[in-house]
């Protein structure tokens, strides 16, 4: 049985590691969706000029802070997950403690989603600082990143359960997140894609992400809240179930 005091107890031992090399982790995660919208938004932005009715560093805005908190949550939960799990052996010695696997499974759940929402909270600050968009509706937007990082955070779970090492990874950011950057929204619109495409990139959990985000930025409420923010949770809820079974079964001799 899962017991907060215990999750609590994970959780605070990563943010106690981490704050030594807080400085290094979040340039790590904010650098490249940070370049991506500077690079892109202001340089391919002076030739497309508008996309979808609003100048395209704004339309990309949203796409940046939807991609920074999938990156973050990706890296944290495999990378430094699987470095505690196998090869630092962080997780076999919390289990010598009074602390269960489901704790530390959670735990690490929530510690990668909450750097994942610093990493997109951060890109909503530059983007604020930088007058790419102000819009009075932009604090709605810290409960979709946080959704969006639990989300990717219980994905990148379920590969880490599977895997054997570091190079297993490139199977998922390669093959997987890879190929949803480029079709659920970040750099242009779905309905720019072939029917079909755009009929796959509607059940991906980014483009659900990225389908509530955009009208934030801009400064309108979502048309369509029930679908994507069903989606989300459905991907997160189903994600993190299958990282759990996949999990116990890993540590089953263990246990």
């Amino acid at each position: 049985m899962i017991d907060p005091s215990r999750v609590l107890a994970v959780y605070r031992r990563n943010l106690l590691v981490w704050r030594k090399l807080a400085p290094a982790s979040l340039v790590g995660n904010v650098a490249e969706p940070l370049i991506t919208l500077l690079a892109f938004g202001y340089g391919l932005g002076a030739f497309l000029g508008e996309v979808d009715g609003v100048p395209y560093i704004v339309f990309l805005a949203a796409g940046a802070i939807c991609m920074s908190t999938t990156m973050a949550a990706s890296f944290e939960s495999l990378y430094s997950a699987f470095s505690r799990m196998q090869v630092q052996r962080t997780w076999d010695s919390l289990m010598n403690a009074p602390v269960e696997l489901d704790d530390i499974l959670v735990a690490e759940w929530l510690w990668a989603a909450s750097k994942a929402t610093l990493s997109g909270v951060a890109i909503v600050v530059v983007a604020f600082a930088l007058g790419v968009t102000r819009a009075p509706t932009l604090p709605a937007v810290l409960p979709v990143i946080l959704l969006t990082g639990l989300c990717f955070a219980a994905i990148g779970l379920v590969f880490n359960a599977l895997a054997r090492g570091y190079d297993f990874f490139t199977f998922y950011f390669t093959l997987c997140l890879t190929p949803m950057i480029f079709i659920s929204g970040v750099y242009y619109p779905t309905h720019a894609l072939p029917p079909w495409l755009e009929a796959v990139a509607g059940v991906l959990p980014l483009a659900s992400a990225v389908s509530l985000v955009r009208p934030l930025v801009i400064g309108e409420w979502p048309a369509t809240v029930a679908g994507p923010l069903a989606l989300l949770v459905g991907w997160t809820v189903a994600a993190f179930a299958l990282a759990r079974w996949l999990t116990r079964r890993r540590f089953r001799h263990t246990l």
